[in-house]
This record gives structure tokens, C-alpha cells and sequence, in this order.
């Protein structure tokens, strides 16, 4: 797999594959990632490139359908970006994996970035016989013109204690790894809000 010591190398090695035009659109099209985004990913190990025209980039994600007592889905309306845009989710809360983590831990993980320590530690209860894992290929949302294949791993759980209306969550630092003041994490589009809904489970 390549290996991109900056986002300038990751630019570059993307233009000859890509259409540069496409590429342009990152990062200022609302809703869409950067390239530093796309660096980030792969630096971080929760992203791959394989090396084809164009490439693909293969996600393993973690997908956790939150349901209450009346049957109810939590799904993340949309995200409120560092940039100021907002972009569409309308989907049961997910993340991505990091590598060498197993599925429960990034369950977890999730739970507690996505809606906060406070609210789920010790209140989540998964739904036995409720994984689900699939592979999906489609374009990324985030980054237009990029092909994306993503290893989905679904469960289903009981978090007790939310909010019974629409809620929003604040995002911690999403690239921890490189917010040390750093340009690179600066220049990268990261999640500020979350905003939360619950819906019927047949309107999914």
C-alpha cells in the first residue's frame, strides 16, 4: 500500500489517478473532507489506498443502531463542521476503526466520542445476536469522485439514560494524534457537533 510522508505527497500521487478538478472540490464543497482529512486517515491507520485508477479506499466501520423502549431509532441528523458547514448524515450513529481494534472496542469508543462519556459509560447494553457485518462499495460522501469500500460491523444496543428529544453532542478533538498546534490538523475539516433524532425503525 502507498505511503504518504505529507498531504503534499498524498496531493500529488492522487492527481495523475484522479481528475484534479474533483480533487479541487475537497474540503471547500460543504460537507466534503480535505486532502489533509484523507493524510489523516491514512496516518492514522483507519484508511487505505489501493494503488489503482482511480484508487479505492477501503473503511472498516463500526455501525451502532441505538433503539429505545418504543421502538425508536437514534439516527445523527446531520454534523455541524470546524468550517461552518453542515453536513447530511440521516444514519445510525458510526466510526471508523482504528487498526488492531476489535469490533466491542470501537463499539465503545464510538459511543463514548459520538455522545459523550457521561451519557453512555455503563448504561450500554448490545443486543445478543445482533451483529451484522457486510461490505459495502460505493463513493465517498466526503471525498467526491473517490471510490470507497467499507466493511460495515453492525450491532443493535440499549443505551439508557439519552434524551428522550433531539439532542446535539460536541465533538472532542477528532485527530488527537496531531493537535499539537500543528497546520496539519488545522487544515484539516473535523466535526464540531453532533445532532441527534430519534425516528420510527421503518423510516430508515
Amino acid at each position: 500500500l502507498p505511503v504518504f510522508a505529507t498531504p503534499q505527497s498524498l496531493s500529488d500521487w492522487l492527481k495523475p489517478r484522479m481528475s484534479a478538478d474533483v480533487i479541487g472540490t475537497w474540503g471547500v464543497k460543504p460537507g466534503t473532507k480535505s486532502v489533509h482529512n484523507l493524510w489523516l486517515e491514512i496516518a492514522e491507520g483507519e484508511t487505505s489506498l489501493a494503488d489503482s485508477t482511480p484508487p479505492v479506499r477501503t473503511v472498516e466501520v463500526v455501525i451502532v443502531r441505538i433503539i429505545r423502549s418504543d421502538g425508536k431509532v437514534l439516527i445523527e441528523s446531520h454534523q455541524e463542521l470546524s468550517n461552518g458547514s453542515i453536513r447530511d448524515r440521516c444514519r445510525p450513529l458510526s466510526e471508523k476503526m482504528k487498526p488492531g481494534e476489535s469490533v466491542e472496542d470501537a463499539i465503545f469508543r464510538a459511543l463514548r466520542e459520538e455522545l459523550g462519556g457521561s451519557l453512555v459509560d455503563g448504561n450500554v447494553r448490545i443486543m445478543p445476536d445482533s451483529y451484522v457485518r457486510k461490505v459495502e462499495e460505493r463513493l465517498s460522501a466526503s471525498y467526491p469522485g473517490l471510490p470507497a469500500c467499507y466493511l460495515l460491523h453492525s450491532v443493535d444496543a440499549e443505551v439508557e439514560g439519552l434524551p428522550d428529544e433531539d439532542f446535539c453532542t460536541e465533538e472532542g478533538e477528532e485527530y488527537g494524534g496531531f493537535m499539537d498546534g500543528s497546520s496539519l490538523a488545522n487544515s484539516a475539516v473535523s466535526c464540531k457537533k453532533h445532532y441527534w433524532r430519534w425516528v420510527h425503525s421503518d423510516s430508515l
